[in-house]
């Protein structure tokens, strides 16, 4: 234990890279943050928040889609009820133009990762609507408005109208 005193752990040296890949991302500064990424999955390469993480941002700074797709699905193969690993999967389609498909993953992440926040607001970030409660009308009649005012209070989710 002592040989560690003064220097770095390298589970340490994985999370410091990783804790400075989330500044750079934070900052707008993807491909700073796509080699501190690396770096850590160098490290750590079985960490699935590394992974997540490597493949958003191979997305976001190389518009590598399908690498990002890889490893984003890999660590969601290995961490499947964590939300941000379905946000940065989600991410990853809708930079790729694939829309559909980050609906459809923010769905599942609702369904694995429980009712997250951040999930919702992905969701009415892309733009995602309810159906209207009763179908047989339009969605502006003001009985569906109504009740999917009624809707929204009682769930907290997407707009309903």
């Amino acid at each position: 234990m002592s040989h560690w005193i003064g220097t770095t752990s390298p589970s340490d040296a994985g999370m410091n890279d990783f804790k400075e890949c989330l500044k750079n991302l934070r900052d707008g500064q993807s491909e700073e943050a796509l080699q501190h990424a690396r770096r850590a999955l160098g490290i750590a390469p079985k960490n699935p928040f590394y992974l997540s993480y490597t493949g958003l941002l191979a997305a976001l700074a190389e518009k590598r889609f399908g690498d990002a797709e890889s490893l984003c699905r890999e660590a969601l193969g290995m961490k499947h009820n964590h939300a941000q690993l379905y946000l940065n999967l989600a991410e990853v389609y809708y930079q790729a133009g694939r829309t559909s498909d980050a609906i459809s993953t923010l769905e599942k992440g609702l369904v694995s990762a429980g009712r997250d926040f951040r999930i919702r607001r992905a969701l009415e970030k892309i733009g995602v609507r309810r159906m209207p409660v009763l179908t047989f009308l339009h969605r502006s009649h003001p009985v569906n408005r109504t009740l999917g005012r009624l809707r929204h209070r009682l769930t907290g989710t997407h707009k309903a109208a």
